[in-house]
């Protein structure tokens, strides 16, 4: 029996935690669901009391699955491109994911509460820890498997985490460090060798009985820390909670991903990134979808694209940066088997690009705009008409909108700061803390509103169009300039692959704009006076001619954070002597 959208959203809302159930009979009609949802963000009806995604969302679709009323898909199936896979229906990721909190709170001596970092690439472990940690009440913080022995220590110091656990690739960089993290008190490898002072999970995973009981928590308890990325700044610990990521899509009538219970995602982002988190567990597995992974050690746009030919993927998730390098290719050549829906996170995408893919694949690209703090705050749904270079409408549990410096909100079409109302009723859905840091939580808002650090502006119709970062903002002889414009001009070039453009120091307009430029392979043994003359040009015919870049450098590639943000900071560092 193949499950619709509303069928799973009235499953969903017939959850009833202990002590607190909705209003109203649990099949409810759409517009009852919309109607408590807005009761809800109203701050009209309380939330449940009790909540865990793993009891109470992962284990009642295993029960649907076993009574044969959901379809016969995987609820999680990964590949690694060299003819390995694993598929596990609900029951299986159950029955292994029990098996891992025995080892987590038996092995290990993890209680509810405990901090535990988890640094592992694209494999299945990395989900089964995250359930796990779930039925535990121990509070996971990913990390992504490019961080250095420095980012680790950091990580450690600051999160007072108790446990880690990553690969053999890994173990040595963690050991360099460990003498320094007076709270780690075990260490687990996921690997078929051993090493000195690790434990070896699979091993242990593999030992252990699958009789756990999963734990009571609260709908505000401590569930996941994210580093921020740190794109202006050292990382921030952001602390989120059973209700804000796991109860989150459960109230959502019409969300970014709107997925079934037959649908097949696959989100190529990497595990230390929120992005993974709600778009590779909680959002898709809200509706009983499948959720595929490759293990992409290396982003190859020649694999991403034969994969989606070779396996029913109908949505596909993704950073700007993956559709950039993608409409490098022939896309006329492949001939995808299922894909009809592609998400675009991370950073605004240059309008330019989407137009390639549309041309070449037939596909809408849709944009969602978010931050580690709140997840999705705007995206284009499914059936909203797109408007190039905007992010979409706001999410529904958002109101989003544009205020000056004194929380004064502007009319449409004026600039001012990106925000998101907090006060009187906290959103569901944002982030609980700053970790030991109230002083940067208190530093988030502004009169009733967070306020997300990006400028844009929204139009009459409710579209959202990101500027820029407000430190990005560049001021040029009076004139604000924001960086996405002249790279959305760049980018249309066809010698310009990718580009950050930054403010750069200037004796007579005070700072100019400067853009970085990595050229495409056609493109690097031309005279670069001549381009440089020709790019200007470019940008001048494209946008107002006030924004055109008047110093370029052409550069192999863009400094990135560990999720694919461009470090727009410190290429303006560098031009102002501050590195």
């Amino acid at each position: 029996m193949k499950l619709s959208k509303l069928q799973s959203l009235k499953f969903l809302w017939s959850l009833k935690p202990p002590n607190r159930t909705f209003h109203g009979h649990p099949r409810l009609l759409a517009s009852d669901v919309h109607s408590q949802y807005e009761s809800i963000r109203r701050g009209k009806q309380e939330l449940p009391k009790y909540f865990n995604y793993a009891s109470d969302v992962l284990d009642k679709w295993a029960e649907i699955e076993k009574a044969g009323k959901r379809p016969p898909n995987p609820a999680f199936w990964w590949i690694n491109g060299k003819g390995e896979e694993v598929k596990w229906s609900f029951e299986e990721l159950g029955f292994l994911s029990r098996k891992v909190a025995n080892v987590l709170t038996k092995e290990c001596g993890l209680q509810k509460g405990d901090r535990l970092i988890v640094i592992l690439p694209r494999i299945p472990e990395w989900w089964l820890v995250n359930v796990a940690c779930m039925r535990a009440g121990i509070v996971l913080i990913p990390g992504v498997s490019q961080l250095s022995a420095k980012d680790i220590l950091y990580r450690l110091q600051a999160s007072k985490a108790t446990s880690i656990i990553t690969t053999d690739k890994l173990a040595p960089a963690v050991d360099s460090v460990a003498s320094e993290c007076q709270f780690l008190k075990t260490k687990l490898m996921v690997s078929k060798g051993s090493r000195e002072g690790w434990l070896n999970f699979t091993e242990l995973y593999n030992n252990q009985a699958a009789d756990h009981s999963c734990v009571k928590t609260r709908i505000q308890d401590p569930m996941i820390i994210f580093f921020t990325s740190g794109t202006t700044g050292s990382p921030k610990m952001t602390l989120h909670s059973q209700g804000s990521l796991g109860f989150r899509p459960l109230l959502s009538e019409r969300y970014w991903l709107d997925l079934t219970a037959s649908g097949v995602i696959w989100n190529t982002a990497d595990t230390g990134w929120i992005l993974t988190s709600i778009a590779s567990v909680y959002d898709p597995w809200v509706f009983g979808s499948c959720i595929f992974i490759h293990n992409l050690p290396h982003t190859d746009s020649a694999v991403i694209l034969n994969t989606l030919c070779k396996f029913p993927v109908d949505a596909l998730v993704g950073a700007p940066t993956l559709f950039r390098m993608l409409v490098q290719n022939d896309l006329s050549s492949y001939k995808f088997m299922n894909l009809k829906y592609c998400v675009s996170g991370g950073e605004p995408l240059n309008p330019e690009v989407m137009q390639q893919w549309k041309s070449q694949t037939g596909l809408d690209i849709h944009e969602v705009y978010g931050q580690t703090e709140m997840g999705v705050i705007c995206s284009v749904f499914k059936g909203m008409k797109i408007k190039p270079g905007s992010m979409g409408k706001a999410a529904p549990l958002y109101d989003v909108q544009i205020i000056d410096k004194n929380a004064n909100i502007l009319p449409p079409g004026q600039q001012g700061e990106i925000a998101v109302r907090s006060k009187p009723i906290r959103p569901l859905g944002f982030f609980s803390e700053y970790v030991d840091n109230p002083k940067k939580t208190a530093e988030s808002e502004r009169g009733d509103f967070y306020v997300t650090g990006d400028r844009g502006t929204m139009d009459e119709d409710g579209y959202f169009q990101f500027i820029g970062r407000d430190d990005d903002i560049i001021i040029s002889s009076g004139y604000r300039i924001g960086p996405f414009e002249v790279e959305s001009a760049l980018i249309e070039h066809p010698a310009v692959v990718e580009t950050a453009v930054v403010s750069s120091p200037d004796p007579l307009r005070g700072e100019v704009v400067k853009a970085f430029v990595v050229l495409s392979p056609a493109f690097s043994s031309s005279d670069l006076k001549s381009l440089t003359r020709d790019l200007q040009d470019h940008v001048k015919k494209t946008t107002a001619p006030y924004k055109y870049p008047r110093k370029v450098e052409f550069v192999k590639e863009l400094p990135k954070t560990v999720t694919g943000k461009i470090k727009r900071n410190e290429l303006r560092d560098k031009e102002w002597g501050r590195m």
